[in-house]
């Protein structure tokens, strides 16, 4: 599964020093549809990320009905973004055994 959306970054108090973007949500009822199928425990979902040239491997955590995708720090300093910016994500799921 690919999803690709234009998301706001923004600050939550979760790990540091991450930045997140939610999955709108539309696509986060998606991921929750086959969530069961590729979750490793606690709701969360490995992802092949991309914004820009930047890609990473990542998980998606889930937060009040919707996905937030991390956007970790090297990222961030790659894509010149800070909190309040918008980016084009993609996300690849990434299916167990993969």
């Amino acid at each position: 599964m690919i999803i690709e959306f234009e998301g706001e970054i923004f600050y939550w108090r979760g790990p540091a020093p991450f930045l997140f973007a939610a999955v709108p949500e539309e696509q986060s009822r998606d991921l929750k549809a086959i969530s069961a199928l590729v979750t490793y425990g606690w709701g969360v979902i490995p992802v092949h990320a991309q914004i820009g040239k930047t890609e990473w491997k990542t998980s998606l955590f889930p937060k009040d009905g919707r996905y937030l995708v991390p956007v970790k720090m090297s990222v961030q300093k790659a894509e010149k973004l800070d909190v309040g910016d918008k980016a084009t994500i993609r996300l690849e799921v990434l299916f167990k055994g993969r």
